[in-house]
């Protein structure tokens, strides 16, 4: 198995940052526009990535799994890349000083393989665009996030 883990600070109090990754607003700001579904423990999440033209580039269904308030998130992946499937998604968070610390971990991954690398680096894009969001009030979600290769 092979995981991701990102660790990033954000300057504000975690209940801001785990408002931004427990609900579907919070996420529409910071990871993709178009985002539906139910963010309780026990829903599901939808996510749909799209090209600036409208082009849909992937999805995924993420099943609640645990929901901490300003501790955790975590989701199962169930629907999306094949890759993905099974995978397991935690945002922990703990304040340090004047940031909240956010651990991402993208595990269980089944072999790694050259889509880890790029979802990876766009995990970090994506948890830069976090902090954005929390702080200044503007991420940049899909479609608008920074672009690293032919596969978004």
């Amino acid at each position: 198995m092979f995981d991701i883990v990102h660790r990033i600070g954000i300057k504000a109090p975690a209940t801001q940052v785990y408002a931004a990754l427990a609900s579907l607003q919070g996420l529409a700001g910071w990871w993709t526009e178009e985002v539906q579904g139910n963010d309780q423990v026990g829903g599901r999440i939808e996510f749909t990535f799209r090209a600036l033209d409208g082009t849909v580039k992937g999805s995924a269904v993420m099943a609640v799994e645990a929901l901490d308030p300003s501790r955790q998130v975590a989701w199962r992946c169930v629907e999306g890349p094949a890759e993905w499937i099974d995978t397991r998604l935690t945002f922990t968070l703990a304040e340090h000083d004047d940031q909240t610390i956010v651990l991402l971990g993208h595990r269980q991954w089944r072999e790694e393989v050259e889509f880890t690398a790029h979802c990876s680096t766009k995990w970090a894009i994506f948890l830069l665009s976090l902090r954005d969001y929390v702080e200044k009030g503007t991420g940049r979600p899909s479609p608008n996030d920074v672009k690293i290769d032919d596969w978004n």
